[in-house]
């Protein structure tokens, strides 16, 4: 961790503009909730200025339309989400040491093609046909099936499984308990009984992809499965197969594509997101949290709700829905009001 560092120093190095004793010492950083007298903090909505006026920390990284009278110096920036995580790394531990060649305890196939500079922890198992590219770390315990493909650089952390056929591009990331190429869940059912339809696919990830921790991907069925380039997948999150992801999209956590679902280049798909099978999500598209998307949703647009539809039609739904209980009401004051016969009816309108 690094030494303390005063808030001048600090403001100079993320280029903010400091506002007030640039003499404080700050020797690490926080939350507006959990910052003690010698953290820096940040706030960047108003929404948290209530928060931002009782923290004990030091100082505070704030936005340009930020008050002047926080009660603590500050550093004005452009985006202050974006500097703190500058400031956090000054203070963060220092990374785990690199893995260095080949752990005793690892089982590597003599027919797998390891390259230079890779780190294989304790218990990894690599099968014959694999391929492991330059630099790359395979975390301990983590399995690489029969002909599997791995680029450069990548980060495999513990407990990584990597189905046979699959194929990984440069720098990705796989976190603890990822399994990428288990089987589709295939089945048919003839005589009464459910029979495993075999999935002979594989699944392809393309460079800067980054998959979360216990998230699983599976093979095609006969083709592949394919997360474009750049593309962030959370925790927890269940791709089927034959499942397109887009270059650069972000799918978060507990949401789930189902079989053959595809998505464009820049989607934005929110938590705890399902959508059937054979759909198609176009590019630019943002899928809102909790929403059950069931046709296909044009680019650029919107979709929130369950069944999912564009988030401004939605939205007056649910007004609507808001008022049943009032309309509930007036219509039950309606019925209970004394009936009129027809016969009466007809001779009040003469008169």
């Amino acid at each position: 961790m690094s030494s303390p560092r005063s808030l001048a120093e600090i403001a100079e190095l993320i280029g903010g503009k400091l506002e007030g004793d640039g003499g404080v010492s700050i020797s690490g950083v926080a939350d507006l909730q959990g910052a003690g007298p010698n953290d820096l903090s940040f706030f960047a909505h108003p929404r948290y200025e209530s928060a931002a006026r009782q923290t004990k920390a030091a100082a505070l990284l704030v936005g340009p339309m930020a008050p002047k009278d926080l009660g603590r110096a500050r550093i004005r920036v452009a985006n202050p989400s974006t500097a703190f995580t500058r400031v956090a790394m000054l203070f963060a531990p220092a990374e785990p040491p690199r893995l260095a060649g080949v752990h005793p305890s690892a089982v590597v196939d003599a027919r797998a093609k390891v390259g230079r500079d890779v780190g294989i922890g304790p218990h990894v198992v690599v099968e014959a046909g694999a391929q492991v590219g330059d630099g790359t770390q395979i975390g301990a315990g983590s399995y690489l099936g029969r002909n599997v493909r791995i680029g450069s650089h990548c980060i495999l952390h513990p407990r990584v499984y990597v189905g046979d056929r699959c194929v990984l591009g440069d720098r990705v990331v796989l976190h603890a308990g990822a399994v990428v190429g288990a089987d589709g869940f295939g089945y048919e059912m003839k005589d009464g009984r459910h029979h495993k339809v075999p999935q002979l696919g594989f699944v392809q990830i393309d460079d800067d992809a980054e998959i979360g921790a216990n998230t699983t991907i599976d093979r095609g069925r006969f083709a592949r499965t394919h997360i474009g380039e750049g593309a962030k997948i959370d925790n927890l999150v269940m791709i089927a197969h034959n499942c397109v992801v887009g270059p650069h999209s972000v799918i978060v956590a507990q949401s789930g594509l189902s079989g053959s679902t595809t998505t464009g280049h820049h989607v934005t798909i929110a938590g705890h997101v399902g959508t059937v099978g054979h759909i198609h999500i176009g590019s630019g598209a943002i899928l809102t949290a909790k929403s059950g998307v069931t046709k296909d949703v044009p680019e650029g647009q919107t979709w929130r709700g369950a069944p999912a539809r564009p988030i401004k039609e939605q939205m007056e739904m649910e007004a609507y829905i808001q008022q049943l209980p009032q309309l509930a009401r007036r219509l039950k004051a309606l019925e209970s009001k004394p009936k009129i016969s027809a016969s009466t009816a007809k001779r009040k309108r003469k008169r």
